[in-house]
């Protein structure tokens, strides 16, 4: 195990000033930083997921979610609210059926990468000291 940290740090005690001085002169701000924690967060809970992957594919309601989902309508609408909030997806009415996508195509392109990485990892092992609870614990 202590193999795995000593490549995480750096062998020596040299400070490469002009490096750190450009990366600080373009750091994010701590507000932005935070915003960018809460959004990603959203992606972390696999139901969530599981939503965005069927809304990827064709517009839905709460009704045919919770077919293919095979969880309570109430469930699927909690989580729902959350993406919403989070303007991951959108709604709109018709009628008395209220029918949701992903809110955008940035939206979209977030989840595709997601999806494009995954099996980018796919044609990779994971180190033999990490289960893959571990991984996905990451």
């Amino acid at each position: 195990m202590s193999d795995n940290i000593d490549k995480d740090r750096c062998g020596c005690n040299i400070i490469h000033e002009e490096a750190v001085s450009e990366v600080e002169d373009q750091m994010i701000a701590d507000e932005h930083a935070q915003e960018m924690a809460v959004f990603f967060k959203v992606f972390g809970d696999a139901t969530r997921l599981k939503i965005l992957y069927a809304l990827n594919l064709k517009e839905l309601c709460v009704c045919d979610l919770s077919i293919v989902l095979g969880m309570t309508q109430s469930a699927i609408s909690h989580q729902l609210k959350m993406l919403r909030t989070n303007r991951v997806v959108k709604s709109r009415k018709e009628g008395k059926v209220v029918y949701y996508s992903m809110d955008d195509d940035h939206i979209r392109r977030i989840f595709d990468q997601g999806l494009s990485h995954l099996s980018h990892l796919d044609d990779r092992t994971l180190p033999k000291e990490m289960t893959s609870d571990e991984f996905t614990s990451v």
